[in-house]
């Protein structure tokens, strides 16, 4: 899961929350079966610590990570951080990730996280319907100079929440990137095997 499994995440004291006990517990049955689970934090899930994951069965990932997929490199990212064309969501970023932001925030009660985040979901939402399609979307450089940081691997990432496959030519290397798909209609997901990924859904 390459982040956003929640709209928000006030704090891992919020684990009792009906909707997170009933997500955990769907995964962790899952986990018991055998399968490894990981997990990356999204724009919108960052304050998730580590009750979630170990009730979920679930490893947290840095992001980004790099990892063998079948003997493919293949760099994992929430996909955030390429939206470089969005300077403001970018300087938003910077400032809720940061440490001291983060401990202030969490000092506050429950119920008052809770309140301002509402009100940041929405400040967000209305922010996305004035900015051009084309902000919301990946910079093709910041795309072009990860994937040349990191020697040319296949890329995942989810963030856009347009699914798709796209092939980069980056100093005569062709890189497969693939964009996974948002829940809010329907589920979805990346099936990658040693022939390639095949995008399904549900």
């Amino acid at each position: 899961m390459l982040g956003d499994l929640f709209e928000y995440w006030p704090g891992d004291d919020d684990i009792a929350d009906p909707l997170h006990t009933e997500v955990a517990a769907a995964f962790s049955r899952v986990n018991e079966k055998g399968v490894k689970l990981y997990l990356m934090h999204g724009n919108r899930d960052f304050l998730m610590g580590n009750a979630f994951c170990r009730a979920a069965g679930m490893t947290l990932l840095p992001d980004p990570s790099i990892i063998d997929l079948y003997g493919t490199p293949t760099l994992l990212m929430h996909g955030d951080t390429l939206c470089t064309d969005d300077v403001q969501y970018q300087s938003f970023r910077a400032q809720v990730r940061s440490r001291d932001w983060q401990h202030a925030f969490l000092d506050k009660p429950l119920t008052e996280r809770k309140v301002i985040i509402e009100g940041m979901r929405h400040k967000s939402v209305a922010a996305q319907t004035e900015k051009p399609e084309e902000i919301l979307d990946v910079n093709q450089l910041a795309v072009h100079e990860v994937l040349r940081a990191h020697g040319y691997p296949r890329l995942i990432h989810g963030h856009t929440h347009r699914p798709a496959r796209h092939l980069h030519t980056i100093d005569d290397k062709i890189c497969e990137r693939w964009v996974l798909t948002d829940w809010y209609t329907h589920g979805g997901y990346l099936q990658c095997n040693q022939n390639g990924c095949e995008m399904f859904r549900v």
